[in-house]
């Protein structure tokens, strides 16, 4: 699989507003877009740190995967997103090598990316996802 680099690092917050001045204010990085994807009932903000993004989560029903994570463990990172070129290959690759798969297939993610999920329990705890842009 070839990485390019860290794509982002997501965080689980209860609520945007609330989370979003301690980004502006205190680290002093701007959100540059909040948008919704309703399929994964979250709302999301970024944010860009050098080369690396911060995706804050909200979730928009209690019955969401983020909403379920911050229920269990509390606010905090979710998960960390990879970049890759070709990411049926890299699902067919971890797939090959024994890692869980949550999505079999990519699915449409937040800023138009592509996007599956790795199982935290074959990735030592760490839900993964693996990103790809299709419009570069």
């Amino acid at each position: 699989m070839n990485l390019s680099h860290i794509e982002h690092i997501g965080i689980a917050v209860k609520n945007l507003e609330e989370a979003l001045p301690y980004y502006e204010n205190v680290l002093g990085i701007k959100c540059y877009n909040i948008e919704e994807v309703a399929d994964q009932k979250v709302k999301t903000a970024f944010f860009k740190v050098g080369e690396t993004k911060i995706e804050l989560l909200e979730a928009t029903s209690e019955d969401s995967p983020v909403a379920k994570f911050i229920e269990k463990k509390g606010e905090g990172v979710h998960h960390i997103a990879f970049a890759v070129n070709n990411l049926e290959g890299a699902l067919q690759e971890c797939s090959d090598a024994g890692i869980k798969l949550i999505d079999q297939t990519p699915r449409k993610g937040a800023e138009g990316l592509s996007i599956a999920f790795l199982h935290p329990k074959s990735t030592q705890g760490v839900l993964t996802e693996l990103c790809e842009d299709k419009n570069k």
